[in-house]
């Protein structure tokens, strides 16, 4: 027996996933239904899925499972995402939201404009309350390939690996970046990100992502790049990080220790499917 569904495909800088409601359309194999879901030829073609559901301790819960199925602690461009999915859709009239995620309770502040019809809003930008990063090693040397790189370690809710090289464009990242996700240094597997500074106050990032694999943009990643800069003198405590996909701009605030990232979400398309 087949359920049809409905969905939201969505990106934010190029970071794309597919948004089903479960208050309205539970989904019973979350992990399967990612794979299938994300394929580009025989799929609708994303970096993942994503469920929003309700929550007994913030307004929203989230459930991220990547391209390959595996589940995700957390993601800032879903965050920004589900942020304009539950205000454009009426869901919510908050303009500050509150977010379950596997790695805490995250806060959304949304940006609106009025449509041209004069008689709605929506969201155009949404900056995300990311907490306070987990630094852990700073300079780590780490080979992969034969090449020797050293890298500063970063939890953002989720792990990653800051590497910052001298040219990007020299990284080849199809060949590096499954290696350094799975290298045994880190057991449960790790986020990569490699980084070429730009301005004290803007780099250029490509990434690895967990589990996916080469996309667009990482927000989790984007501010595990800022804290790093930081961190390493590279940079200062807000950056503009410029990814595939598009910019972020990453605040670490000095008083708090609370990382906050702004960035665009975007609705892309809307269908009905049988699952």
């Amino acid at each position: 027996m087949t359920n049809s569904i409905q969905f939201t495909k969505m990106h934010g800088a190029g970071n794309d996933y597919i948004y089903i409601n479960t208050t309205v359309f539970p989904i019973q194999h979350p992990e399967d239904l990612a794979i299938k879901l994300s394929a580009p030829h025989t799929g609708i073609g994303s970096d993942g899925l994503v469920l929003i559901g309700s929550s007994k301790i913030a307004d929203f819960s989230m459930r991220i499972f990547n391209a390959d199925g595996s589940e995700a602690m957390m993601c800032g461009n879903a965050s920004r995402c589900i942020g304009k999915y539950v205000y454009d859709k009426r869901l919510t009239d908050k303009k500050n939201v509150t977010l379950e995620t596997l790695s805490g309770i995250k806060e959304l502040q949304l940006t609106t404009r009025q449509l041209s019809s004069g008689f709605r809003e929506e969201v155009t930008e949404v900056t995300v309350d990311m907490g306070c990063p987990a630094v852990g090693e700073t300079a780590l040397e780490i080979e992969a390939g034969g090449h020797f790189y050293t890298g500063t370690v970063v939890s953002m809710g989720n792990p990653h690996l800051v590497i910052f090289v001298n040219d990007i464009t020299n990284i080849n990242l199809p060949a590096v970046g499954p290696l350094l996700e799975c290298h045994p240094l880190f057991l449960d597997r790790t986020n990569v990100e490699f980084v070429q500074v730009l301005h004290t106050d803007e780099v250029r990032m490509r990434v690895w992502e967990r589990g996916s694999g080469i996309t667009q943009a990482c927000g989790t990643g984007a501010c595990a790049t800022a804290v790093a800069g930081a961190v390493r003198g590279k940079t200062g405590r807000k950056t503009k990080v410029i990814m595939d996909g598009g910019p972020l701009t990453i605040r670490w605030d000095e008083s708090s220790g609370h990382v906050y990232m702004t960035g665009g979400a975007v609705k892309v398309f809307e269908g009905e499917l049988e699952v």
